[in-house]
């Protein structure tokens, strides 16, 4: 079975030669990274990665930001996504391929399988038949794939959804097991905006200086992140009910990779939508962050 995308024409363009097209301009945006480099020496080892999960005219450039940093890092057999439930659904892993304007993306089910039984976290597709937060990174992640030239594997993926029905240090825990056991070089990317800022997302902690506001707001949690301090991050976010989606994907993220031996991190972009559209009134933050090993 092959999971079909279902917000193609809403976050993204729905056609391969648009969808193609705004890609490129996100890398090209003045908040963007510029377009990957073919010929980078590729001497970073990257094993994870945040990055939002809006529409790409809002968080598409800071999301450009990671993927141009995959794409020249030494190169990874299999991506882990980790992403969240906006529904409400309990944790959960798909194993169907994923279909996007771009293509068809290869799950594997091998690594899927393992990390059910280590984890003891279901299959399920239901969760995320309607779920963006994970669909929104395939076709970057399907783009930044041909400018390695490098890579003659087929491009492969693995999709997780965490949800407050597990304990992250756990889950975390078993990912880490079961990375060990594959074998393989993994890049793991957790899917998630910063604060939702207005009194669309219900959140007003503050109603004056809201762009310095919320930047504070999201500096600090992210300062946490870059200590690689999942804890930490969390306790930060539960103090300040901070909306931010998809803390728990961070957290299993950050605590995961500190199992794996990560000993760098990076902030490459943070902004909010208010940043573009000068609206705070109602704002989301979008940061890119790597970590290496």
């Amino acid at each position: 079975m092959t999971r079909t995308a279902i917000v193609a024409g809403q976050f993204y363009e729905s056609d391969k030669e648009s969808l193609i097209q705004q890609i490129e301009e996100c890398f090209m945006h003045q908040k963007g990274p510029g377009l990957p480099d073919k010929n980078n020496n590729k001497s970073k080892k990257i094993i994870g990665a945040i990055c939002p999960h809006a529409g790409y005219l809002f968080s598409g450039p800071c999301q450009a930001h990671s993927y141009k940093a995959i794409a020249g890092s030494t190169q990874s057999e299999l991506y882990l996504f980790i992403g969240l439930s906006h529904a409400g659904f309990n944790s959960s892993i798909s194993q169907e391929d994923w279909e996007t304007p771009l293509g068809i993306i290869k799950n594997h089910k091998e690594f899927g399988n393992q990390l059910s039984k280590n984890t003891n976290i279901p299959i399920d597709e239901v969760p995320h038949m309607n779920e963006h937060s994970i669909e929104v990174q395939i076709p970057f992640l399907q783009f930044i794939h041909k400018y390695n030239k490098h890579n003659q594997r087929d491009l492969k993926f693995s999709a997780l959804i965490i949800s407050h029905d597990r304990d992250y240090k756990e889950v975390s825990k078993a990912i880490a097991e079961t990375i060990k056991q594959s074998n393989k070089k993994i890049c793991i990317i957790a899917s998630s905006d910063f604060t939702h800022y207005g009194v669309n997302y219900g959140y007003l902690p503050f109603t004056e200086n809201k762009k310095e506001n919320l930047h504070k707001l999201d500096n600090s949690a992210i300062a946490h992140i870059l200590n690689i301090d999942p804890y930490g991050f969390l306790e930060y976010a539960n103090e300040k009910k901070a909306t931010i989606c998809g803390k728990l994907a961070i957290a299993t993220l950050l605590e995961t990779c500190k199992l794996l031996g990560a000993n760098k991190t990076e902030l490459l972009s943070y902004y909010s939508s208010g940043d573009l559209t000068n609206d705070y009134d109602n704002s989301v933050g979008y940061a890119s962050i790597i970590v290496e090993k």
